[in-house]
C-alpha cells in the first residue's frame, strides 16, 4: 500500500494565513467556498460534491470504517480583524482560532493522504455560526443524508488541540410580561412591566450553576439574561416588557428536562397574560469516545479530555448515530474576540494526530 502523505507537512500556519485572509462571514462563504472546490476537484483521489456553499469529499477505497472530518467555514463579524498578521509561530486573524485554522489542517490531510488507511469524508459547511436554521449541515441532511454516512467524526473546533468530548445543550427563551399603562404622574393608576422584571432578574444573577461529572468530564451550565426590551415614552407607565434568556445545560439532562427548570425558576413571578416560549434549541450531545477511532486517537497522542461547554454540530452527528467529539487548533476562549489568534504548535499537534489515524502503517 502506497500514500502520498508528505512526511514534512506544508506551513500549516501560511495555508491558515491564507484561509484568513479569504473572508467568509456568515451567509457570505461563497468566494472561500469556490476556492476550496477547485481546490479538491483537483485532488483524483476524491469525489467532491458541493450543495449550496457546502462541500462534501470523499474516499471511495471500500475500508473497512469511514471517519469523518468537518469543520464550518463561516466567521463572525469582522472587528477591525479582518486582515491575517502573522507574527513568529502566531497568527491573528477572524477565525483563525474559530476555525480556519481546523479547516487547514483538514485541507492539508486531503492534498496529502491519497490512499488513508481508512475511507474518508471531508465535510466544509457553511453558516453555522448563526440561528440553526441556516446550518448549512442541516441543509446537506436535508438534501444528500448519504453523503454524511459514516463510522464516527472529528469536528476541527478549537480545543487547544485536546479532546473537547460531547457539548452542552443551547436553549433561548422570550419572556413577555404584561403591564398597564398609565401617566408617570400617576403610577399607582398603572403597572410598570419594566419593573416586574426585576425579581426574574435577581433569581437569574442568584443561579448557581449545575457541574455535572459525566466521563470523567466535568460540564458547567449557565443561565444568562442577554436582552432586555421596554419602554413607550418618557412620561408613560411601560405595558409590557420582554426579556431574552439564555440557557445551557449538560448532557446528563434532555431538552424537556432543562427547558421545565427554567419555566420553574420563572413561573413565581408570572401572571396571566405573561407568556413563555422557547425560540431556539440546540440539543446535548454526551461524551461519545468509545468508538474505537476515537479512542485510538486519544491514547495514540495522550490527549488531554475534558468537557465542551459551548454547543457543537457534533450533537448533529450524534442524533445520526454517528459518534463524535470536538478536536482542533487554537483557544476557545479567543474565539469571537478581536485579538482572535492562533499558534503554530496547535495546528501541527492536531494535523500529527489525524494523520496517525489516516496514514497507513509502512509495508513490511
Amino acid at each position: 500500500m502506497t500514500s502520498t502523505f508528505q512526511t514534512a507537512p506544508c506551513d500549516l500556519l501560511a495555508l491558515t494565513a491564507d484561509l484568513v485572509g479569504r473572508l467568509s462571514v456568515s451567509f457570505e462563504e461563497g468566494p472561500l467556498v469556490d476556492w476550496l472546490e477547485g481546490e479538491l476537484r483537483a485532488l483524483p483521489h476524491l469525489a467532491t460534491t458541493r450543495i449550496g456553499d457546502n462541500l462534501v469529499a470523499r474516499t471511495t477505497l471500500g475500508r473497512s470504517q469511514r471517519l469523518i472530518l468537518a469543520g464550518h467555514t463561516d466567521t463572525v463579524p469582522v472587528n477591525g480583524n479582518g486582515e491575517a498578521r502573522v507574527e513568529g509561530d502566531r497568527l491573528w486573524g477572524v477565525g483563525s482560532a474559530d476555525m480556519k485554522g481546523g479547516l487547514a489542517v483538514f485541507l492539508d490531510l486531503a492534498r496529502t493522504v491519497a490512499e488513508p488507511a481508512v475511507d474518508v469524508t471531508y465535510v466544509f459547511y457553511a453558516r453555522e455560526e448563526v440561528a440553526q436554521e441556516h446550518s448549512g449541515l442541516a441543509e446537506i441532511l436535508a438534501t444528500r443524508p448519504d453523503l454524511l454516512a459514516g463510522d464516527c467524526a472529528v469536528l476541527g473546533e478549537p480545543t487547544s488541540a485536546a479532546i473537547e468530548a460531547g457539548c452542552q445543550g443551547a436553549m433561548r427563551f422570550e419572556v413577555n410580561l404584561a403591564g398597564r399603562r398609565a401617566h408617570t404622574a400617576r403610577p399607582w393608576m398603572g403597572r410598570n412591566a419594566v419593573h416586574r422584571l426585576a425579581p426574574i432578574l435577581a433569581d437569574i444573577a442568584a443561579y448557581e450553576a449545575r457541574q455535572p461529572e459525566i466521563d470523567g468530564c466535568r460540564y458547567r451550565e449557565s443561565l444568562q439574561a442577554v436582552s432586555v426590551e421596554g419602554g413607550v415614552a418618557g412620561n408613560v407607565v411601560p405595558d409590557s416588557a420582554r426579556l431574552r434568556i439564555h440557557h445551557r445545560y449538560a448532557p446528563d439532562r434532555t431538552g424537556e428536562e432543562a427547558e421545565a427548570f427554567v419555566r420553574t425558576l420563572l413561573a413565581p413571578h408570572l401572571d396571566d397574560g405573561d407568556t413563555v416560549t422557547v425560540v431556539d434549541h440546540s440539543a446535548a450531545c454526551p461524551p461519545s469516545l468509545t468508538h474505537p477511532l476515537l479512542a485510538r486517537l486519544v491514547a495514540d497522542n495522550d490527549l488531554a479530555v475534558g468537557a465542551k461547554l459551548g454547543w457543537t454540530d457534533v450533537a448533529r452527528f450524534a442524533q445520526l448515530g454517528i459518534p463524535a467529539t470536538n478536536f482542533g487548533p487554537g483557544d476557545a476562549e479567543v474565539a469571537h474576540t478581536a485579538g482572535e489568534y492562533l499558534d503554530r504548535l496547535d495546528l501541527e499537534r492536531c494535523h500529527r494526530a489525524l494523520s496517525g489515524l489516516l496514514v497507513p502503517p509502512p509495508s513490511t
